[in-house]
């Protein structure tokens, strides 16, 4: 694990530390995890990344894993997009990287993309969160109460985390004839992370942009993939998002809301061949 300090001067007051990790050398790749995630999120494609010839960086944004936590029980995106810009800018690239971006992450780069079209190479966005109608009418209503939800998962216990993790990967990891179920490791790891994410960061998705009129400015190439049976953010949205890029490819992988997790060999595979296939 490192720890980077990073320059203030936001008008909010940002912590001053990233917490991340990095592996192998070559072309750089960052990988930004979702929500209540962190960067164990990426334990499947970090080392095919290196051993494929690219730099892999991971970092846990703001509120989540050991990166800092704001006292506050209403995070906003503009928050954690800025810790996020911060630490990229000071890892002085020494070429423009490939940004991969899970749901949150997604939306992370995606923002990233649009702002700083010469600082990106290339896309790669998983089942990516690109505005709030994307989530279901409930989970929509459950992030308008950032106090109550803040309260709620400060006091859970983690191992109600893991039994409802467990029961949703039961009910919706099925795909065709085959498991394509979290391990028991990523299970783990997914309670933990939900845990330990800062109460307040479960307000960031009411404080997202919709970034859809701003997609056609994204010209650089971009694979998306996303999992057909995603239960978090509508499947439906994804084709759409996929018809708006003017540069894009993709493709729906069988599973739900984390498919480098639960599918990660057809995963790796489509991402690697994608990273090959740039210029």
């Amino acid at each position: 694990m490192k720890s980077t300090s990073l320059a203030r001067g936001a008008p909010f007051d940002v912590p001053a530390q990233v917490n991340f990790i990095e592996q192998g050398a070559g072309a750089p790749v960052v990988l930004v995890h979702g929500l209540a995630a962190s960067l164990r999120d990426w334990d499947y494609l970090l080392p095919e990344l290196d051993a494929a010839g690219y730099h892999g960086y991971a970092l846990d944004l703001l509120g989540h894993g050991e990166s800092p936590k704001l006292d506050s029980r209403a995070y906003k995106t503009k928050w954690v997009y800025k810790h996020f810009v911060q630490w990229m800018d000071a890892l002085q690239f020494p070429e423009p990287p490939i940004l991969v971006g899970h749901s949150l992450g997604g939306y992370l780069c995606l923002r990233y993309a649009i702002r700083h079209p010469e600082k990106v190479r290339a896309l790669v966005l998983t089942n990516p969160f690109y505005k709030l109608d994307q989530l279901p009418a409930l989970l929509r209503r459950t992030y308008r109460r950032p106090t109550i939800n803040a309260l709620v998962v400060e006091r859970m216990p983690e191992w109600v985390f893991r039994w409802i993790i467990d029961l949703t990967n039961a009910a919706f990891g099925r795909a065709g004839d085959s498991d394509l179920t979290l391990s028991d490791s990523v299970r783990l790891q997914t309670a933990l992370d939900y845990k330990r994410t800062a109460p307040g960061a479960f307000n960031i998705p009411n404080t997202v942009r919709d970034l859809t009129s701003d997609l056609p400015r994204v010209t650089m190439p971009t694979l998306l993939l996303w999992g057909d049976r995603d239960q978090t953010l509508a499947p439906d949205s994804f084709p759409a998002l996929l018809r708006s890029l003017p540069n894009a490819r993709g493709q729906a992988l069988s599973g739900g809301h984390v498919p480098h997790q639960s599918n990660p060999s057809e995963y790796n595979r489509l991402v690697l061949e994608f990273l090959k296939s740039l210029p």
